[in-house]
């Protein structure tokens, strides 16, 4: 009798729901306020009903391990790394894709408790904007690669897997522009050398990925080193830069990285999710 009273009682109590809660994601760089990476991935969450939010949040120049370890503690699902970053990220990893290993730099990670995927979705992006956005195939084309710095090393195994007639890394040190096309000689028709080496060639496609265009500055390319109906493709975006100018007086059509970072942040979605969102709609979202 007394203990069927409050066992009565307590059988009405309500249940309590435990919701699912929204995934957590954010690109990590210094600086990072200028970073589009936010308004892109909402944009993603809102097209494909994903319930995530990302942020974007800025490490100490001496503590990204420190501030990757805090993000996951407090039950991150990834993270996108921008600079100064990707070669840490590399190294924080405890499992590399094939292109991550091969460029040595990460842009994306993934978490699964102890586990911590490292891809570099860079130049996924890159190619998916150039052959799909621009509609310019890349197979049997001569294509020119400026610069031997974590921006080029991430793109050259998806253009090789275009199968281009060849791909030329132009480098001012020469030395290393020779060096990452030995590294990448099993992939494709790859060679390398100094900017003095491109005079009298010309080709298809010219890919800057150089830092040249935030100091105002033009790397030394040779009058005449756009083939008819080339394609001269800026992986910076926002502004027309020198390299971009020079190759619309040379007659070239010219593309800055917008749509790279849109695809490039689409497929690291696509590593999170398991979906692939429309970049479109946000490419021209962005532009506006």
């Amino acid at each position: 009798m007394l203990g069927g009273g409050k066992l009565g009682y307590n059988s009405r109590l309500p249940t309590v729901q435990h919701l699912p809660m929204t995934d957590r994601y954010a690109v990590f760089g210094n600086p990072i306020s200028h970073s589009k990476s936010p308004l892109i991935h909402a944009a993603f969450a809102q097209q494909t009903r994903q319930d995530i939010s990302y942020e974007a949040l800025l490490a100490p120049t001496d503590g990204f391990a420190r501030s990757v370890d805090a993000f996951r503690a407090a039950g991150a699902r990834g993270a996108n790394v921008t600079v100064p970053f990707k070669l840490e990220a590399f190294q924080y990893a405890t499992e590399l894709t094939e292109r991550a290993r091969l460029a040595e730099a990460v842009n994306t990670l993934k978490f699964e408790g102890d586990r911590v995927l490292g891809d570099n979705t860079d130049g996924a992006g890159l190619v998916r904007d150039i052959t799909v956005n621009l509609r310019c195939s890349l197979a049997g084309k001569r294509v020119l690669l400026m610069g031997a710095g974590g921006a080029a090393r991430g793109v050259i195994l998806p253009i090789l897997g275009e199968e281009p007639a060849m791909l030329f890394i132009a480098n001012r040190t020469a030395d290393k522009a020779v060096q990452l096309a030995q590294q990448f000689a099993s992939c494709g028709t790859v060679s390398g050398g100094g900017y003095d080496a491109l005079a009298g060639k010309q080709f298809d496609v010219v890919i800057n990925a150089t830092s040249s265009g935030l100091s105002d500055e033009l790397p030394p390319l040779p009058q005449g080193v756009f083939a008819p109906d080339a394609l001269a493709y800026d992986m910076m975006y926002g502004r027309e830069t020198p390299f971009m100018a020079f190759a619309r007086a040379q007659g070239a059509r010219v593309a800055d990285g917008l749509g790279m970072l849109v695809e490039q942040a689409a497929e690291a979605f696509y590593l999170w999710r398991g979906v692939r969102p429309e970049t479109r709609p946000v490419i021209e979202s962005l532009r506006k």
